[in-house]
């Protein structure tokens, strides 16, 4: 019998192959679309973090999601770094979200007030997602756009405090394994899994007819 993890990520890999080769991230990544493009795409981060990050000691402190709070993977604060670099100081008065992306961050909102267990699908997919995946656009970034190496612009990507991605991933994937849930819960979990990868591929389509390249 597979081990959670592997049945989670088994689940949506199919949803992660779609989110990832989205067309707004292959033109992003291809460098057909200006630093504007990539700050926008910043900003709509920015909003799905606050929902993952706000009420995090309430999380902490719950027998489910507590494991999971790792104040190292905090992106919240990277962000907000790399929003005054790409924005300006005054980078708060003109962020928006996307209707896709406050539906996302309504959901995950959702889910870390009414169930504790689902939080962690969410918290799966993007942090785990940004050690592994996130390299690459950092790297295209500071190609791209000419930012410092792992500096302002791109933090977000830099995760300072994990010296080991590889070695944390595996801790992490034994957390998933030791989850406090049973078997009906562990699919509502997967389902879960799959739904945050919609919305966030949902995002990366509103960004795609923001940023549409005219054939």
């Amino acid at each position: 019998m597979d081990s959670f993890s592997t049945v989670i990520r088994t689940a949506s890999h199919e949803q992660h192959v779609e989110a990832e080769t989205s067309t707004f991230m292959s033109d992003l990544l291809g460098g057909r679309l200006g630093v504007d493009a990539y700050a926008r795409y910043t900003e709509q981060l920015w909003f799905v973090y606050e929902a993952l990050e706000t009420g995090t000691e309430r999380l902490a402190s719950d027998p489910v999601t507590g494991p999971f709070i790792q104040p190292e993977l905090f992106r919240l604060a990277s962000l907000e770094r790399d929003l005054a670099h790409l924005r300006g100081p005054d980078w708060r008065a003109g962020v928006s979200a996307l209707p896709a992306t406050r539906a996302y961050a309504d959901r995950v909102r959702e889910c870390a007030h009414d169930w504790p267990a689902g939080y962690i699908a969410h918290h799966y997919t993007r942090y785990l997602g940004d050690l592994s995946g996130g390299q690459i656009i950092r790297d295209k970034a500071e190609k791209t756009w000419g930012f410092a190496r792992k500096g302002d612009g791109v933090r977000f990507y830099v995760f300072e405090e994990i010296s080991n991605p590889a070695a944390f991933k595996r801790s992490y994937r034994e957390l998933l394994d030791a989850v406090r849930a049973d078997d009906l819960e562990k699919q509502r979990i997967v389902a879960e899994c799959k739904r945050a990868f919609a919305l966030n591929t949902a995002v990366f389509r509103a960004l795609g007819e923001e940023f549409a390249l005219s054939a």
